[in-house]
């Protein structure tokens, strides 16, 4: 009698295949597991900062400090060397124009001066008698002229004369004839120094104006050198505020060697000093704000030293507006100084990360806000508040914005 065989239900073939598909479904949650414990990091709450990502107006600004100058400063250098003698006008002063600040000595340049004085007033004698001899000479020559006409009509009378006695046989005629020549002798005579006083006076008007030239630059040149020890004397230029003297009493003092300066009390600017990386993005006009006694002031460039030294450069900046009523030369100001205008965009404060990622890649809350995923942005400007976001985030996202430093390679921090 036949029997039925029933199939195994557990061959070691399916049981095989069974234990197979269970140990790779639990080396795969074995992994998964491991592989998510290992990126985690506890992180605590308390202990970060979030910032949320938001859309606003962007401005780009750099700070950089600037010191408050005079808007005006009037510098006085040594017209020539000298010993300091006296101090009149101590520094800080108020001084007014034409004030004796101090006055140097120099013996040598006394002397040098008395000597170019006598040689000049020596030459400007030597003109004058020039001068006078020829005035004198030109004065003879007329005088001449006067007794030559003079002649030439007594000469002219007797010639007349005599021609009427000749005619009526009262004289001989030889004694007409030498009237005659006599006349026309003194008229040639005359012709003569009348043309030499012509000549002589034109060639001695521009002796006498030559003269009178040179005796100009004569009299010039004798008040310059004596003008010399006048610049032994060093007074005020303008009125103003004494605020440096570069000088005690036996000290001294080379020709061009700084004196001192005033600055003029009609207002004030400020000379701010600028990394050179942004020298290409600095023109004149741009603006800048600072606080003070807290009021917001407004500055403008007004000039760009484009000498860089030690990695910066200098700008000087002038007030629009009302300037501070209690601001001093000297002060050191805070500016904000802006490289565009106003612009919207996606906005991420600025915190510790930047210097761990270097802007490419932050940790952003979930929803849930239980955990921070790593994830990659790209940022663009920045000012001294916020960056300016690119690409990566979106507004209303929170970011973790306080430094990395600790938490490694983590790709996701668990917030507690």
């Amino acid at each position: 009698m036949d029997r039925k065989i029933e199939k195994k239900k557990w061959t070691p073939k399916k049981i095989a295949l069974i234990a197979f598909t269970a140990l790779f479904i639990i080396f795969t949650i074995y992994s998964f597991v491991i592989s998510e414990s290992g990126s985690r990091l506890n992180v605590d709450r308390d202990r970060i900062t979030i910032s949320t990502v938001r859309h606003g107006e962007f401005l780009e600004f750099i700070p950089v400090s600037g010191t408050v100058i005079p808007l005006r400063t009037i510098y006085m250098d040594a017209i020539e060397g000298g010993r300091v003698e006296k101090i009149h006008i101590e520094d800080g002063s108020i001084v007014e124009e034409g004030d004796t600040i101090l006055t140097l000595n120099n013996s040598t340049l006394q002397l040098d001066v008395f000597s170019r004085e006598a040689h000049f007033l020596e030459q400007i004698n030597n003109l004058q008698n020039t001068r006078l001899n020829l005035q004198q000479q030109r004065l003879r020559l007329r005088e001449q002229v006067l007794s030559y006409e003079y002649q030439m009509k007594n000469r002219k009378r007797i010639y007349h004369q005599n021609e009427e006695l000749w005619e009526k046989n009262l004289i001989s005629e030889q004694e007409y004839l030498d009237s005659r020549e006599a006349y026309e002798q003194m008229e040639r005579q005359l012709m003569l120094v009348a043309e030499t006083l012509r000549l002589d006076s034109l060639a001695t008007e521009n002796q006498l104006r030559h003269i009178e030239s040179s005796l100009e630059r004569m009299m010039t040149n004798l008040e310059l050198v004596r003008g010399s020890l006048h610049n032994l004397i060093l007074t005020a230029p303008v009125s103003g505020q004494l605020t440096s003297l570069n000088a005690e009493i036996g000290a001294s003092k080379s020709r061009g060697e700084r004196l001192g300066q005033i600055d003029i009390l009609e207002g004030f600017r400020v000379r701010a000093s600028i990394d050179e990386h942004y020298i290409a993005r600095i023109n004149i006009g741009q603006r800048g704000e600072f606080d003070f006694a807290g009021q917001t002031y407004t500055l403008e460039i007004t000039r760009v030293y484009p000498q860089v030294r030690e990695g910066r450069f200098e700008v000087d900046m002038e007030f629009v507006g009302d300037e501070p009523d209690n601001i001093r030369r000297g002060q050191t100001l805070r500016i904000r100084l802006a490289l565009g205008a106003l612009e919207d965009a996606i906005l991420l404060a600025r915190g510790g990360f930047f210097q761990r990622t270097g802007g490419q890649w932050v940790y952003v809350v979930s929803a849930s806000g239980d955990q921070a995923i790593k994830r990659n942005i790209r940022l663009g400007r920045q000012n001294p508040q916020y960056f300016e976001v690119i690409e990566g985030l979106e507004p209303g996202e929170q970011v973790i914005t306080s430094s990395y430093d600790g938490f490694g390679d983590i790709d996701r921090l668990m917030l507690r």
